[in-house]
């Protein structure tokens, strides 16, 4: 395999109409309007550079920045789950009742936070591009039927993925795989079931046709392993749950995966005299520069993502993710505010420089009090070894290990930070300004900043990302033998990932929230948090087994009640306490909630059908007809 990434995209011009650049305008959502001008595909040319649309359009949802460059959508998985919350608290128009404002009208996208548009258009966009190469690969020729199959089995991917999401978002939606040749507005939703049968036989070929990634040429393509990957989540979202183990045991036994467990790589390093860190495997695993290269046994599906390509994009991580410690609501008790030294560059202190070494951020999201601190009990003990919370490495950051950096400040200046002056709040928003975040995962170098101590703005630069590793194969088989009643085997694949994390706390039995709190505690900004809870809450009602609680589930009637729901209500301290911002706006969620709104413009557009709306919301309509056969909804995608 050679050592390259898919970083410079040369796309051919296909047609303007079907294959845009990937630009704020080509990310306009556009809900169902899939009508396109017919597009001939004489070259294989062409088929790549579908493909390659919908490699950097998989990105976006990591990546993707806001015509504001404050926000990504992959925030809105996370402030709707057990993780955190909209942290943009100096807005009184701020995402927070979620329970009232989230309508098939209203609170799909607002205040750059939430991008739940984003999650319908953009996906439904995906679906497109994929459904390009489906559609139009007959007319390229002097394709074998092999290489056929690796581009139909890589689209299946793209839409499988895409499908995947949107079943456990928005639950029944549309199901189109296919471009039509003329518009079409008499669309009608297809079964989650229906949908969910289609993209695990659909997976099941392209795990046949599409090559290892030992035999391929770039880093970054769509490889068997990804796919694999991809048919686990199938198998458990239909409850297959023998199947799921054995595509686990074929990638982590048979598929040349392994998981890091020792430093590797170049050592990145945040400035070294303010932020120290000992170098370790867990930092080194999430430093952009690793995470394409040949030695990253892990990776399983990264997603290249270079400075100085044409194809960067800036992932905003340290922005985004981390507290806004920058500003005079937080003091010292001496009444000073932490400095950027962007406008005082002769009080610039190298050792006390904290917008170089951890960012200059503003908190879109805040973690919950769970996520800093009670995630990290195991076995009732907090688990101090643990790598990925581990500040005494430097890997997780804490306000308290920040100090004072305004010369000025004569009593406190070196000292380090504090949230208490005696009974004194010393900071007046702390959803905002002041909590602890994964250091080793938001810290991406700047270029913009690099160089030039007096600016204001390292924000971060764009950065290579993971999709897949092999530690979430490990979760995904430990909750397969959950569901089946083999706890001995889930607690041991749980242990290993723990095990590389140098965790000093082991499992010697397992529930199904322990599983949950191991993703988050390995796969934080990784995976779809919302969308992963929102299909274990299917899993687990399909298993008939009970959640840590006791609680057990009806996959009838999850819009009553649900799993995702219910960690929430146990574990976060926003929506569960109804916590109000410094705008006076509660934090409040729904058991509904768990499925988003179809929205009412798919819904107006569609003139000449009916789409089914989700139980809470206005609309909603339990004898709307839909399709509960995948089958015949595609042979209706060529009736008008």
């Amino acid at each position: 395999m050679k050592n390259n990434y898919i970083i410079k995209i040369s796309l051919v011009v296909i047609a303007s109409a079907t294959m845009a650049a990937c630009s704020k305008k080509y990310l306009k959502p556009d809900p169902l309007s899939f009508y396109e001008p017919e597009t001939t595909f004489s070259t294989r040319s062409g088929l790549d550079a579908a493909i390659g649309m919908c490699d950097k359009h998989l990105r976006s949802y990591w990546s993707y920045i806001t015509t504001r460059d404050i926000s990504v959508p992959i925030n809105t998985e996370y402030m709707l789950s057990d993780m955190a919350v909209s942290g943009k608290t100096d807005d009184g128009n701020i995402f927070a009742d979620v329970a009232s404002r989230l309508t098939p009208t209203d609170g799909m996208y607002t205040n750059d936070v939430n991008m739940l548009s984003f999650f319908w258009g953009e996906t439904y966009n995906g679906i497109k591009y994929a459904n390009t190469i489906t559609s139009f690969i007959d007319k390229v020729p002097g394709l074998d039927e092999a290489t056929k199959r690796e581009y139909i089995g890589r689209a299946y991917f793209h839409r499988s993925f895409r499908y995947l999401a949107l079943c456990f978002q928005f639950n029944n939606v549309p199901l189109i795989t296919q471009i039509p040749s003329t518009p079409k507005q008499n669309y009608k939703s297809t079964s989650r079931e229906a949908i969910l049968a289609m993209i695990t036989k659909n997976m099941e070929d392209a795990v046949q046709w599409v090559p290892d990634q030992s035999s391929m040429s770039y880093i970054g393509m769509i490889n068997k392993g990804a796919c694999r990957q991809l048919l686990i989540k199938c198998y458990l979202a239909t409850g297959q749950w023998d199947k799921a183990i054995a595509q686990a045991d074929s990638l982590i036994n048979n598929s040349g995966y392994s998981l890091m467990t020792s430093t590797f790589g170049t050592f990145e390093s945040p400035l070294e005299g303010t932020w120290h860190i000992t170098r370790n495997v867990i930092w080194d695993l999430h430093r952009p520069v690793n995470k394409c290269i040949m030695t990253n046994k892990e990776a399983i599906l990264a997603m290249p993502n270079r400075d100085n390509t044409d194809a960067a994009i800036k992932m905003r991580t340290m922005r985004n993710w981390g507290p806004m410690w920058n500003i005079s609501t937080l003091v010292s008790p001496g009444g000073k505010f932490m400095q950027c030294y962007a406008s005082s560059s002769n009080s610039y202190r190298a050792n006390l420089d904290y917008n170089s070494a951890l960012g200059r951020g503003i908190a879109m999201i805040s973690p919950t009090y769970f996520a800093q601190h009670d995630l990290w009990n195991v076995n009732g003990i907090n688990d101090a070894g643990d790598l990925r919370h581990n500040s005494s490495v430097g890997n997780w950051a804490r306000m308290d290990s920040m100090k004072y950096n305004d010369p000025s400040d004569a009593l406190y200046f070196g000292k380090n930070l504090r949230l208490y002056n005696g009974t004194k709040l010393l900071c007046s928003d702390t959803i905002r300004n002041w909590f602890d975040w994964p250091h080793y995962k938001v810290f991406v170098n700047d270029p913009d900043h690099i160089g030039n101590a007096a600016s204001n703005n390292n924000r971060g630069g764009a950065a290579d990302w993971y999709c897949y590793r092999l530690a979430e194969t490990y979760l995904l088989r430990a909750e397969a033998e959950f569901y089946k009643g083999n706890i001995g085997a889930a607690v041991a694949d749980v242990n290993i990932v723990r095990q590389r994390a140098k965790c000093q706390q082991l499992y010697t039995t397992i529930t199904i929230g322990d599983i949950a709190n191991e993703r988050a505690r390995e796969l934080w900004m990784e995976e779809w948090r919302h969308m992963e809870l929102s299909r274990m809450s299917y899993s687990l009602a399909l298993s008939g087994k009970p959640d840590e609680w006791g609680n057990t589930y009806n996959v009838n009637t999850l819009s009553d009640n649900n799993y995702w729901y219910q960690r929430i209500q146990h574990y976060s301290n926003y929506y569960n306490k109804n916590k109000v911002t410094v705008k006076g706006r509660s934090y409040t969620i729904a058991p509904h909630n768990i499925y988003w709104p179809i929205p009412q413009s798919a819904i107006d557009a569609n003139l000449y059908g009916k789409l089914r709306q989700n139980p809470g919301y206005n609309g909603y309509g339990q004898n709307v007809e839909m399709w509960t056969k995948w089958e015949d909804a595609v042979n209706d995608e060529t009736k008008n």
